[in-house]
């Protein structure tokens, strides 16, 4: 099994329905195939860096996974296919990467993401809350009560 990674980007104009269909449309296609998908990441809207059949536009995905070289160029022959991909681009990361390890791995770098957004999220409901309680204030003081 080799690493890759595959970026590619989806029409400006789909909505969030075409876009999970594309998603899964794809990763079927690795898990089809005896791959592994060890991290699928959003990127989001974002302006291309030129005008890309004409949409200036898309949304980005970051694909890591593990396959055989063969399956690799099936899953660019699909892609080039489906309509909704606009641009896509593949790198090989690695050579005979030990599956269970690299699975792992993903793993704990999932957990550690996850903790961090965790945390991310309690500390801006926080200032959100210090926000609030500092506008009280300043209301109450503007408006003494009679």
């Amino acid at each position: 099994m080799r690493r890759y990674e595959q970026v590619y980007i989806l029409r400006p104009s789909l909505s969030e329905n075409e876009i999970a269909t594309a998603i899964e449309n794809t990763n079927n296609i690795v898990l089809g195939d005896q791959g592994t998908i060890i991290q699928l990441d959003k990127w989001g809207m974002r302006k291309l860096a030129y005008p890309i059949k004409r949409h200036l536009k898309g949304h980005y995905f970051v694909v890591n996974y593990l396959a055989p070289n063969d399956l690799v160029i099936e899953y660019e022959r699909k892609i080039r296919i489906e309509d909704r991909i606009i641009r896509f681009l593949t790198v090989k990361l690695g050579d005979a990467v030990d599956v269970p390890v690299r699975l792992e791995q993903a793993a704990e770098v999932r957990r550690v993401r996850e903790e961090e957004a965790a945390a991310r999220a309690a500390a801006e409901a926080e200032a959100l809350a210090q926000a609030e309680a500092a506008k009280a204030a300043m209301e109450s003081k503007q408006h003494p009560q009679a």
